[in-house]
């Protein structure tokens, strides 16, 4: 032979031996990784997804171990892709032959005869396409199925390749497309989407619905031709309806989404393959519907957003984080997350003022003046006002707090110092009261500094847990791609911040019904069929609403308003977040009402005289129930003579046992103009008439409205009306004996 025939002969068997050992290189299966793959799920606690976070390749994957897929999936797959996949060893001459015979007769490429070795080097690889790029794939797919098994290489194929919409994966896929894990396929369904692969683009189902079906179709016949399924199996797969899930943004609970992801740091994050959440989405999705609903019917008034917060109080978990009316509305920027703004908390502060009063001594019947005041500050004389514009007299503490009067809180908080408050308030999680005590001032009892809704509810969990201040919890679990990492701690452990006697006695006066009817009627909308503390705050300028309240189980925050700092329409906590945080409470305790809130050891009850917070006496106008910590309860009897004269309002009025004064009405206020709520049920919209009657003989008072005799009343004389509009003048009348008693008349107005 030639000696340069043997030389050539020689070359191109070491070429061959070259190639022929190159299958042989160790492949290097980090490249296999799943990690750049998978994306990151968040779910509710009770593991439905609420975000899928896409991976860094931009996508949807979730990884599955082999008996995590449905066996259809894997034949439908198989018939669809690869029928000789167990029988070749990474390439398929015989598609190679058949494709190149399809392709010469249409003129075009129709077939590329790829095994699913060979796509799945491709989608590993992401190299370009070129005219070496099959040989190259082919390379990789021989050396490949030496170092994997086929059952491997198949379950890398199923958890990696694309099915178009972002979804790579078959259970990506499965949730995306129908809304169930891989493992519970039908086998139509199964053989749905294991025709996607061939051309996500092309068959996507959102677009192209009757391609993708019709794929299926042949690949079911294909299964049967291979006599994987019977031919009555494959009737019944056929006229099986494919019930895709509508395309739309999968993308719940935005707002509390964006909040868990900024728990976890981006590094610690990219390892994570779940979280799971303590939101319960049923309940989330029913608090975003009555927002909406509520929001709407108020737009009149000038209210375009709202946020509500509820945490469970045993555990400290967010049940539900609503940000706004609606995450999508750029208009109203709907982005922002009320829970988490800066707003003015209007005067949600005052129960902590309250606690630390209780803390130095006074009581729930101690008696404070609700009279002008002037107080010296670096800005000038601060005179505080109430809210209606009135001043009130000689009122308990249990009625200034009930009644969130303005004038002694701010009295009570001047003789405390706001040093103290500003302390007990940044201890309970208000971290956003960044400034000095003395720049707040006596004013921070009132709201003057912003805070979040989710310090507020936190805080006031902390009075529902008996004084005793958790952080919050949003994270139930965290898993990573393939195993659990387990439960986190997150938030701390209680930190007891006003002893539990305390805390039971704001909670009692918070869930009063009769001491808030002065200010906030009979039938209000914090009135519900269970015990219920609720406390209501308006911030100055009425830009924003609140309404924070809880149960023995559960602490609700709302919050409305408009993100763009505009006012509302005179849009007071009660009008404004009122029934939206009744609707909310009821909701949450529809199954039964809230258990009563467990009064700790260390209390006692007396009986006071309701004017002068001392033990009543036979003598007294009516006598009341009160709590007090043991050892601070009064123990002198009420002086009659002395005490039973009450400061009447702006009026000033001073009531004795002159005949012309021994019966008068103390509320409404000669001139009083009302105005009817055009969103709130008629029945919720009451005032409630009130008298004070010094003498003692008398038994009852008779109401009369424009002449007309309304209604008789016993102690305490007060008598509930539904507002209605027009003007009316209303006086009482009553017998001590054998004098006829009658007040002045009072004349007042009510506006439609």
């Amino acid at each position: 032979m030639n000696p340069v025939n043997k030389r050539i002969i020689l070359f191109l068997g070491l070429i061959l031996l070259a190639i022929f050992a190159s299958f042989y290189i160790p492949f290097p299966k980090e490249t296999l990784n799943a990690d750049p793959v998978i994306s990151l799920r968040i779910t509710d606690r009770n593991g439905l997804l609420l975000r899928e976070v896409l991976s860094e390749e931009g996508g949807r994957c979730l990884w599955l171990k082999p008996e995590e897929i449905s066996p259809y999936l894997i034949l439908a797959t198989l018939a669809a892709e690869d029928k000789h996949f167990f029988l070749h060893p990474g390439f398929d001459i015989t598609a190679v032959f058949r494709a190149c015979v399809q392709n010469i007769k249409a003129g075009k490429i129709v077939s590329g005869a790829s095994t699913i070795t060979q796509q799945l080097m491709r989608n590993v690889t992401r190299h370009r396409r070129h005219i070496f790029s099959k040989v190259y794939e082919t390379w990789l797919a021989l050396r490949l199925e030496k170092a994997l098994t086929k059952e491997e290489i198949l379950i890398q194929y199923l958890n990696r390749i694309s099915y178009g919409n972002q979804a790579y994966g078959v259970e990506a896929a499965s949730h995306l497309y129908l809304d169930k894990p891989a493992s519970d396929l039908s086998l139509a369904e199964a053989a749905f989407l294991a025709g996607l692969p061939r051309s996500p683009l092309n068959l996507n189902p959102y677009r192209h619905f009757e391609r993708a079906k019709k794929r299926q179709e042949q690949i079911l016949r294909r299964m049967f031709r291979a006599e994987h399924i019977s031919e009555n199996t494959l009737a019944r797969a056929l006229e099986e309806r494919i019930c895709l899930i509508p395309e739309a943004r999968r993308f719940r609970a935005p707002h509390f989404c964006d909040y868990v992801l900024r728990q976890i740091p981006g590094p610690a994050r990219k390892m994570l393959g779940t979280i799971k959440t303590t939101l319960d989405y049923a309940l989330q999705e029913r608090v975003e519907a009555i927002v909406k609903k509520h929001i709407d019917a108020a737009a009149e008034r000038g209210i375009t957003n709202s946020a509500v917060l509820i945490l469970d109080n045993h555990t400290g978990e967010i049940l539900a984080m609503v940000g706004s009316r609606d995450f999508f509305d750029h208009r109203h920027d709907g982005q922002v997350n009320g829970t988490l703004s800066l707003r003015q908390p209007g005067s949600t502060l005052k129960p902590f003022t309250y606690g630390l009063a209780l803390e130095r001594g006074m009581t729930a019947a101690t008696i404070l003046e609700d009279t002008e005041i002037h107080i010296k500050t670096q800005e000038g004389i601060f005179r505080p006002k109430n809210y209606d514009q009135r001043y009130h007299g000689l009122i308990r503490l249990r009625s200034a707090l009930a009644c969130s009067y303005n004038i002694p809180a701010v009295s009570v908080l001047q003789g405390i110092g706001p040093d103290l408050l500003y302390q007990r308030l940044r201890r309970l999680g208000f971290s956003s009261l960044k400034k000095s005590p003395s720049f707040y001032g006596v004013g921070l009892t009132l709201g003057n500094g912003e805070v979040t809704l989710l310090e507020l509810v936190r805080a006031y969990s902390a009075l529902a847990r008996g004084g005793a201040y958790r952080a919050e919890k949003s994270i139930v679990r965290l898993n990573d791609f393939h195993q659990r990492i387990g439960e986190i701690s997150q938030g701390s452990a209680e930190i007891r911040l006003f002893p539990a006697s305390i805390a039971y006695i704001l909670t009692h006066i918070l869930s009063d019904p009769d001491a808030r009817t002065p200010s906030f009627g009979v039938h209000s909308p914090l009135n519900l069929p269970f015990p219920c503390a609720v406390k209501t705050g308006t911030s100055k300028d009425f830009r924003d609403n609140w309404t924070i309240g809880y149960t023995s189980r559960y602490c609700v925050g709302v919050w409305a308003g408009n993100f763009d700092g505009q006012p509302m329409h005179r849009v007071s906590g009660i009008t404004g977040c009122g029934p939206l945080f009744k609707d909310i409470m009821l909701h949450l305790h529809r199954k039964g009402g809230a258990a009563e809130f467990q009064e700790p050891e260390g209390l006692v009850h007396r009986k006071i005289c309701p004017l002068s917070g001392k033990l009543a006496t036979p003598e007294c106008p009516g006598d009341i129930q009160e709590i007090f910590i043991r050892g601070t309860e009064p123990d002198e009897p009420c002086d009659h003579d002395h005490l039973h004269r009450l400061i009447c309002g702006d009026q000033g009025l001073l009531l004795t046992r002159e005949k012309s004064l021994s019966i008068h009405i103390t509320f409404p206020v000669h001139g009083d103009l009302f105005k009817i709520d055009p969103i709130l049920p008629p029945s919720y919209q009451t005032i409630q008439f009130q008298a004070a009657v010094v003498d003692r003989h008398v038994n009852h008072v008779e109401w009369w409205i424009n002449g007309r005799r309304t209604g008789v009343t016993v102690s305490p004389y007060s008598l509930s009306w539904q507002l209605k509009p027009g003007s009316y003048t209303i006086k009482v009348t009553a017998r001590a004996g054998e004098k006829n008693l009658e007040s002045r008349p009072v004349k007042f107005t009510v506006l439609s």
